[in-house]
């Protein structure tokens, strides 16, 4: 198991956003994380890149523990997180956005191909690489933050809520592209969805947090096919 989270507890002050959550996420694997708002998925995704701090429990990465290691340090051992609202810098080009990706590795020659794989994944990208960021569309700028995350060759890619405010077309074409990234690069992907069902369709492993606390783990398949998460969380 590539990612392993033991008991982890988080609190907001005196809330308790995460109650003792355990998991695993085999190496190369998709995992949907979904729930209602205020189960707890965000505050997960921020504590596992090191940007919310836990009151107890244990993550560990590749057989380390990560915990109490800065957000810039776990981006260099392989940790890249898309925050919700499509984080990228307005005001810099689709370029300069991808080159802040890779800045702590300081290879140009590294950078250019980089850049170079992403406007493959994404050629939209290619055609607007000299725009700013902020002329993008909502889909464009979400190409563009996971773009920037591929910048830093992650092994594990956290993203949170992808499809947010984006028109069904664009969500089917970046869910697929998900898909395709966890497979071609064997990355390890938890991936934060309001979307439950279109999460769930593209994932291995399915996870439901409620009031957080993990109330079922399985196959994303037998999730789908389960009548309480359906009801529950698929709206059918």
């Amino acid at each position: 198991m590539s990612l392993n989270v033991s008991n982890l507890t988080v609190h907001h002050g005196a809330i308790c956003a995460i109650n003792q959550v355990s998991l695993a996420v085999p190496t190369g694997k998709l995992a949907a994380i979904i729930g209602s708002n205020g189960a707890g998925k965000t505050t997960l995704l921020r504590t596992l890149s090191g940007l919310n701090h836990p009151t107890h429990g244990e993550i560990s990465w590749e057989g380390q523990s990560i915990l109490g290691i800065k957000a810039e340090m776990l981006v260099r051992r392989g940790i890249s997180h898309v925050s919700e609202g499509k984080s990228v810098v307005p005001e810099l080009s689709v370029r300069e956005n991808l080159e802040l990706g890779a800045i702590w590795r300081r290879n140009n020659k590294e950078s250019k191909e980089s850049i170079d794989r992403v406007v493959t994944i994404f050629p939209r990208l290619g055609e607007r690489i000299e725009q700013r960021a902020d002329t993008l569309s909502g889909g464009e700028r979400q190409m563009l933050a996971i773009g920037r995350a591929i910048m830093s060759k992650p092994k594990l890619l956290l993203l949170d809520e992808p499809s947010l405010g984006l028109a069904p077309l664009v969500v089917e074409q970046i869910f697929q592209t998900i898909r395709d990234l966890a497979s071609s690069m064997n990355l390890t992907v938890l991936l934060v969805e309001q979307n439950a069902m279109g999460a769930l369709k593209i994932a291995d492993l399915g996870i439901v947090l409620n009031l957080g606390k993990v109330v079922a783990v399985n196959h994303a398949q037998a999730l789908i096919d389960d009548p309480a998460v359906r009801a529950a969380y698929l709206g059918y």
